[in-house]
Parts: C-alpha cells; sequence; structure tokens
C-alpha cells in the first residue's frame, strides 16, 4: 500500500501574515508538518502545495517535493478541498500511483507521531476518510446558542431532559490534526462528510490550529513546555 502525504500552505495568510514560515521554536511552521511525516511509518513520499516561492523554498529546503498551486485554488474563497483534487490529479497525470492520502495541515504544528500513525491505521475498506477530532469545550446541547437578529437565542440542540452539562451527549470539536482517506473518495465527491467518516481523538494540547498570533503564541507556549519536559526525562 502506498501512501503521499500533502502539506497545503497559501502564501497570502490573512490571520497571521507569512505564518507558514513564521518560525515556531527552531524551526518554521510548515517544517514541523514535514518533520512528522518524515517520522511516521507508512508515509512513502511528502508533498507541499504552494503558490509561494518562499514557502516551496523551506520545503524543499526540508526535502519535500513541491507541487505549484495555481493561483485560483490559494484564494481566501477557494476550498482547500478543490487543492486536494489537484495535488492528486497532479500527481496521476505524472504516473504516480498511491491508495492513501494524507493531508497534515501546516495549522497543527504540535500534532504526534501516533497521532497520524493512528489515523493511518483507522482508515479501512468501509471507510472513505478518517479525521481528528478533540473533545470540545462547549456542548451544542447545553451551552450553544443561535440567535437571530433582535439577537433573541435558543440552543443549538434543544433537547427537554437535558438539565446538566453532565446529561449531554458527549460531543466534539473537529481539528486540523490529519485528514486520512482514499483518494477516489476524495475525486468523486466535494466534501467531507459526502461519505462514511471516522474519527481519532487526540488531546487538545496537540490540536491547536494556529490562525492568528493569539493561537500562534499558544502554540509556542505548549511547544517550549513539551520540550523542557523531554529535556528533563
Amino acid at each position: 500500500m502506498s501512501v503521499y502525504a500533502f502539506i497545503f500552505a497559501r502564501g497570502n495568510s490573512k490571520g497571521l501574515p507569512g505564518k507558514n514560515i513564521k518560525l515556531l521554536g527552531n524551526h518554521p511552521l510548515i517544517a514541523h508538518s514535514i518533520r512528522v511525516a518524515q517520522q511516521v511509518v507508512g508515509i512513502d513520499k511528502i508533498f507541499v502545495s504552494t503558490d509561494s516561492d518562499e514557502i516551496a523554498a523551506v520545503a524543499e529546503a526540508y526535502e519535500a517535493t513541491v507541487i505549484k498551486r495555481p493561483d485560483e485554488l490559494a484564494t481566501d474563497t477557494a476550498p482547500e478541498w478543490h487543492a486536494w483534487c489537484h495535488a492528486i490529479n497532479h500527481l496521476q497525470a505524472q504516473g504516480h500511483k498511491f491508495d492513501v492520502f494524507v493531508s497534515l495541515p501546516a495549522t497543527s504544528p504540535l500534532r504526534a507521531v501516533e497521532d497520524v500513525e493512528q489515523c493511518l491505521a483507522s482508515l479501512d475498506k468501509d471507510s472513505d476518510i478518517v479525521v481528528t477530532v478533540t473533545p470540545a469545550s462547549r456542548s451544542p446541547y447545553f451551552n450553544m446558542v443561535v440567535r437571530d437578529t433582535e439577537g433573541v437565542s435558543q440552543l443549538v440542540c434543544a433537547a427537554n431532559n437535558i438539565h446538566r452539562r453532565q446529561d449531554a451527549p458527549e460531543v466534539y470539536d473537529m481539528t486540523t490534526v490529519a485528514y486520512v482517506a482514499h483518494p477516489e473518495f476524495i475525486l468523486a465527491n466535494e466534501r467531507i462528510f459526502s461519505g462514511r467518516v471516522k474519527s481519532v481523538v487526540v488531546p487538545r494540547e496537540r490540536a491547536v490550529d494556529i490562525d492568528d498570533i493569539y493561537d500562534f503564541k499558544i502554540a509556542e507556549m505548549l511547544l517550549a513546555d513539551r520540550e523542557k519536559t523531554h529535556a528533563n526525562e
């Protein structure tokens, strides 16, 4: 079974300009995803899809193969799913054949090798895609609301028999730690939940998703704490 890993990284981030090559610890942000992929048993090749020459240079320095992403797939409004399809089609046109697609977004630099390996182990012939989740801090059954233009609010999921948070079903936040899928499912569909989705639970400290400077600072703090812990072991 052939497994290809991909990191999709645009150059025009609005939330934190230049974030994909911003240093986090001793490495650029995108390099953390590449380095994890290099350690995952079973991953055969690693690609970075980007529109940015600067990101491409960093990717090549860390020994990933660059796929040049068309400008129309690197805008704020372009669905990343279309970039997934472009990368798969690009490689297939070059004669590549692979069985498993793995996306490791640069915005989740604190993932562990075991998180990715667990996702790979969870993908089977009866599943189309595996995503990662982490326990949610709020519940749509208890303390998440929708509101109208006048501010009138109601629970997202109203249930007469739920009076305490402990009574509500356990819910999870989707994360960007990893996505593992069959390439043919991606090419034949437009969204994750078009198929049979399985999930792997990861702890919150490994599921930080960097969108702005505040997320980045949290990642810096958690990374420093992790490195300190490892140094003392």
